[in-house]
């Protein structure tokens, strides 16, 4: 039988390992001019996969044991990752009208650089790639307070300390 401490310890890794995804996703972004389909399907590849390996364990085995733990730093621990997931949808909203933008343009196939995001997307575009910015820095802000309110959970619940001999 599996025990608790082992299913902990491997949704740890799990979501640790999606950290890099994330960085190397926002990096790749970023760095690369033009964005072009090949370049945002490499950047999507990335962030996915840290969503999905955030995502995966939260909803398969956090969400269903929090009720079994109300009252405690579990609540804290929930909280701060409703607030990422909150502000990733706040972002996505942005995300919808900067894609459909680019994609009415055909600017992620046939790029010019002198066409500017604003004057494609109209007046709001401004308004969307702000909503894009604040939606994605408040997730990793987030979400690396909720990260941190895991870790020490997992320490306190699992006695790690006490395990690798402190």
């Amino acid at each position: 039988m599996v025990t608790d401490r082992v299913i902990a310890t491997v949704v740890l890794v799990a979501v640790t390992a999606s950290f890099p995804c994330f960085l190397y996703g926002a990096w790749y972004i970023i760095e690369t001019e033009p964005v072009t389909w090949s370049v945002l399907m490499h950047h999507l590849k990335f962030v996915v996969t840290g969503l999905v390996l955030t995502t995966v364990p939260m909803l398969v085995w956090m969400a269903p044991r929090l009720l079994d733990q109300f009252g405690s730093f579990a609540m804290v621990h929930a909280f701060l990752g409703a607030q990422a997931y909150a502000l990733l949808a706040f972002g996505f909203t942005g995300i919808v009208r900067i894609f459909s933008a680019k994609r009415r343009h055909d600017l992620y196939n046939d790029y010019d650089e002198d066409v500017l995001l604003d004057e494609i997307g109209g007046e709001r575009m401004s308004h969307w790639r702000s909503r894009l910015r604040i939606g994605v820095f408040g997730y990793v802000i987030f979400w690396m307070l909720a990260y941190g309110a895991g870790l020490a959970r997992y320490v306190l619940r699992y006695d790690v300390l006490e395990f690798i001999g402190v």
